[in-house]
């Protein structure tokens, strides 16, 4: 991507609400004294766009009904890589390379479990030093206890988002491998650290994994970002098959988590929240994407 790609996020923030609500009610404050009933009416919509960008039922009604994910793992897929990877292990095992619960190994596995980053904080207060966002915190997390429960070996993509890029510190892989390790136990064998976005994610992936010759790659990411970091990683593994003839095209699977819920009592899915902002942006954000196909 090009140097234009830094301003990703400036451009996104300001198409997003509560930016376009907010100038729908300046605009309609002006109207009042010239026309009257256009002001009052713009003035209204500017003021319900901005109630309803922040409802849960709204987030959760974009996340069903326009993004449409896919269906978190299912029994039959989880046996099915269950599977794969008690075959991996045994294999692996034979061949001495699993020590201490450490999933390292020469074996080539059936499978690659690969995290999506979701951002990093380049100094937490708290720690002391660089650490995940809350979204990435959370990949990472399903990302190693599917990895425990199929025995196939664990990954991470992300380096510095376009917000970030000029700033120092350790990249979003580098952040997640040290938390796997140090809180979880667990080595990861693929680290991908040069890219900035989902598409990036998906193009060195594919790569690294296609250069191992691992035939499958099950991505882990949230529900609401799923149906694009699914298409670029299958568009990703059609176009290295292409610039690469005779060899296979890698299978992609789908584990999504975090989808979003409506709330127990169904008068608070429609009360403002922070979790229903943050979540009708993001929501808003993917339809972008998936719009002007970034």
């Amino acid at each position: 991507m090009n140097d234009w790609g830094v301003y990703k996020p400036i451009l996104t923030a300001l198409v997003l609400p509560p930016v376009p609500f907010l100038l729908l009610i300046l605009i309609g404050a002006r109207l009042i004294l010239p026309r009257r009933g256009l002001g009052y009416m713009v003035l209204l919509v500017g003021v319900t766009g901005v109630w309803l960008s922040n409802c849960q039922g709204v987030a959760v009604w974009l996340q069903d009904r326009v993004l449409q994910p896919p269906q978190a793992l299912a029994a039959a897929s989880l046996g099915r890589l269950e599977g794969v990877g008690r075959q991996y292990v045994q294999r692996d095992v034979a061949a001495g390379g699993r020590k201490g619960g450490r999933m390292l190994s020469s074996v080539v596995p059936p499978a690659a479990i690969i995290v999506l980053g979701g951002g990093r904080d380049a100094l937490s207060k708290a720690y002391g030093t660089a650490d995940l966002t809350p979204y990435s915190a959370e990949r990472l997390r399903y990302g190693v206890w599917l990895a425990r429960r199929t025995g196939l070996p664990l990954g991470f993509t992300g380096g510095v988002g376009w917000a970030q890029r000029g700033d120092e510190g350790s990249t979003e892989a580098d952040i997640a491998a040290h938390m796997a390790r140090d809180m979880y136990g667990l080595n990861m064998r693929w680290i991908e650290s040069r890219s900035a976005d989902t598409r990036g994610n998906a193009a060195l992936t594919i790569t690294m994994l296609a250069d191992q010759r691992v035939p499958e790659v099950v991505i882990v990411t949230d529900a609401f970002h799923m149906p694009r970091a699914r298409r670029d990683f299958e568009l990703a593994a059609q176009r290295h098959a292409d610039m690469h003839p005779g060899e296979p095209v890698i299978k992609v699977t789908p584990a999504p988590m975090g989808f979003w819920q409506h709330e127990e009592r169904s008068l608070f899915d429609w009360m403002p929240s922070a979790a229903g902002g943050a979540g009708v942006r993001m929501a808003l954000k993917e339809c972008l994407a998936a719009l002007l196909k970034v």
